[in-house]
């Protein structure tokens, strides 16, 4: 999706039902229900599972439509792995780009973060914490790395959501999300990159343990 481009409201409604768990790894996706739960036409339904389906959260079978793409909990840890080195790239060019507006800008966001962890909200901590990682990206101007981990991010989303569910999870991942923010602040690029590189270290760990899948 180009900067122009703005996403219909359905995309967003298909795609945040998916990542809740409203629907399922594997359940079909018919078009007509969709229609109906949504209030959109056939043709913006089906739009929206043809991007759904780009994004890696849905995937389309001949002649039998369109379902809810299972991810597991192996290729989930795979992406995270994946994301760990663009991540880190992205976090060490912004600490060498980011502006003095930029710099206030994480760190009113690493203040809101606090605050919400502080006030047990987290599904908004889960917000702004996509908020952040989007903001690094952004800020890096790397953009084929951002491209690569938006389609990332779209694949393993459902896992993500469920990490972030988990309890006492936010109070793990905030002191990693605050050593991006000030590193990246403080034009440490060696820094922003360790300190990016530990977050998914330790996002890979959850995910593995979430499922009992932790090494011994």
């Amino acid at each position: 999706m180009t900067e122009a481009q703005v996403e219909q409201p359905v995309v967003i409604a298909i795609r945040e039902a998916i990542v809740r768990g409203e629907f399922v790894p594997n359940q079909r996706l018919v078009e007509a229900d969709l229609s109906a739960q949504f209030s959109a036409s056939r043709a913006n339904v089906r739009a929206a599972l043809i991007e759904l389906a780009n994004e890696g959260l849905v995937e389309r079978v001949q002649n039998r439509g369109a379902r809810v793409r299972a991810v597991s909990v192996e290729e989930a840890v795979e992406i995270s792995e994946v994301r760990m080195m663009l991540e880190a790239l992205c976090a060490a060019k912004a600490a060498e780009r980011i502006t003095d507006e930029e710099i206030a800008e994480l760190a009113k966001l690493g203040e809101d973060m606090r605050a919400a962890v502080a006030a047990g909200d987290v599904v908004g901590y889960s917000g702004l914490n996509q908020r952040l990682h989007l903001r690094v990206r952004e800020i890096s101007a790397q953009h084929t790395a951002s491209q690569v981990l938006e389609r990332l991010r779209g694949q393993s989303v459902r896992h993500q959501f469920r990490l972030a569910m988990r309890p006492g999870r936010p109070s793990v991942s905030l002191p990693e999300h605050l050593e991006i923010i000030e590193s990246i602040c403080a034009h440490d690029s060696e820094r922003a990159q360790r300190a990016a590189r530990a977050h998914l270290e330790s996002v890979i760990k959850a995910l593995r343990e979430t499922d009992g899948l932790a090494t011994p």
